[in-house]
Formats: C-alpha cells, structure tokens, sequence
C-alpha cells in the first residue's frame, strides 16, 4: 500500500464520449493509462498520467451533469477518513463514506456549492 507523502489534488472529467476522449488525450497529449476500471453496467473509471501530470476521465452515463459541473475532484491524502469526517462537519454532504473498493480506500462526499470531491489513496498502485 503506498500512501500519499503529502496532499494533493487530481481533476476528474465526467464525459459522454469517455472511451473517444480516453483515446484523443493519450494521442494528443502522448499521456499514458496507469488505471482502468469497467464494471458491468458499463461504468467506466480512467487514470491518465505522464511524468507528474494525473488526471481521470470517466463515463456520464445519465447524459447530464454532475452536481451542475463534469467536474470531480479527487483530494488524495494519508488520511482520507479524517478528511471525510471534517467535511461532513463543515457541511458536505455524503455520497458514499470511506471505504475499500476498486483498489482505493475512497470515501465521497458533495461540497456545499455542488461540487463533488473524493478522498482517498491508492491501495496498491502499478
């Protein structure tokens, strides 16, 4: 398990077209995938890195926005239950708390302006 040395933030893009976008930013940005996830009622969850750029790109499969904006914020932090706790208090409000799934230990959460944000770390990274 690596744990992150200190905080720091990774966009999210919520797109239609994913799979097409996936493809165009890997040619066009000569980016590399260091982390897919399928599920069966076809999600999809990319990780596109090159040297310490990172961004993820994923599925709008409801063809609308999310939380008003197709944007997410990944916060990848040491101690993402902590940091979950404090937004719940400062009022967010929970999408899903902290837990171990898909390799990270995640939890979610909606900030007060309709912003979604996601804390956690990578179980075990490539």
């Amino acid at each position: 398990m690596k744990i992150p040395d200190k905080p720091h933030i990774q966009p999210w893009l919520t797109i239609s077209q994913a799979r097409e976008a996936i493809a165009f930013y890997c040619r066009a940005f000569d980016l590399q995938e260091t982390y897919r996830m399928e599920d069966p009622g076809g999600g999809l969850v990319v990780r596109l890195e090159s040297g310490s750029a990172c961004f993820w790109v994923s599925n709008d499969q409801d063809n609308g926005p999310l939380g008003g904006g197709n944007v997410r914020m990944i916060l990848v932090v040491a101690n993402p239950d902590e940091i979950y706790d404090r937004a719940i208090a400062a009022g967010a409000t929970g999408v899903y708390p902290v837990r171990e799934e898909y390799g990270w230990r995640l939890g979610r959460l909606v900030d007060p302006f309709g912003l979604h944000w996601e804390m956690g770390y990578e179980l075990n990274p490539q």
